[in-house]
């Protein structure tokens, strides 16, 4: 790879985040991580270097604008240079339309609208700097069809698609691509959690809502992480140079909509 490109992860200690992670390492990128949790940072960290991968970590709230600063000052300390941005967030809290507070929609446009907005801010002219850039954001394929419960997804994450279109055409002239990877039922803590309230809301058990879960994707299952970062590791890459502006469905056949 052309000057060991390097790629900055946001919540990246595990789930959707960790697999594009180790995607990306194992692609050669040198990588700049993050998450709330400092044991779990740098539990990725020593598993990419066990890999032969070549990381740094440190934590970061990434609804933080002082956060998501101090993840970018460690990839100009570390390796003087930015070439991708994942920008991913834990999911916003499940609730229906009314039952969400003032407080959870103002959480939630920081966790899942800013943290995208400032880091890749941040991002852009770091980019300009090398010529090169790859901007991946996280979403969910709640921008395609509205999710049950999950009014704050449904709200904030359309917006991302916004700005991703904007930021296509804005950027293109600087060798910058701006995508997004849209995950359906993928096998996370999150979805696991999902799972648990739904299966409590119905008076089921756990294994009977993920079982019907599953049977409504047409290939039968939930999808892993790596599905989720093989993607993003190709939408990094120079191959990938003439795709931009677009948001890409991981699901497995989930959602029929048409684009």
């Amino acid at each position: 790879m052309t000057d060991r490109r390097v790629a900055i992860v946001l919540a990246a200690s595990k789930g959707l985040g960790r697999g594009c992670a180790e995607a990306l390492a194992a692609q050669g990128f040198r990588l700049v991580i993050c998450a709330r949790n400092r044991e779990g940072v740098d539990e990725a960290v020593a598993s990419i270097h066990r890999n032969g991968g070549d990381a740094v970590g440190c934590a970061a709230d990434v609804s933080k604008t002082v956060d998501i600063s101090t993840v970018f000052e460690l990839a100009d300390k570390t390796y003087g240079r930015v070439d991708v941005l994942v920008a991913n967030a834990g999911g916003p809290l499940p609730g229906a339309f009314e039952s969400v507070t003032e407080e959870a929609w103002r959480q939630a446009f920081e966790l899942t609208l800013m943290s995208a907005v400032r880091s890749i801010n941040l991002a852009i002219p770091r980019m300009r700097t090398t010529g090169y850039g790859r901007i991946i954001v996280l979403g969910s394929s709640s921008v395609r069809m509205p999710l049950p419960n999950l009014a704050l997804s449904n709200v904030f994450r359309p917006g991302l698609v916004g700005a991703v279109k904007t930021l296509a055409v804005e950027l293109a002239g600087d060798n910058i691509t701006v995508n997004m990877v849209s995950p359906g039922r993928v096998d996370t803590d999150r979805v696991r959690s999902l799972d648990e309230g739904r299966a409590k809301r119905e008076g089921t058990s756990y294994e009977e809502a993920r079982s019907r879960s599953e049977r409504a994707i047409p290939m039968g299952r939930y999808g892993r992480p790596a599905d989720v970062g093989e993607l993003v590791a190709f939408l990094a890459s120079e191959g990938s140079g003439y795709i931009t502006g677009q948001s890409i469905l991981v699901d497995g056949g989930l959602v029929p909509s048409l684009p």
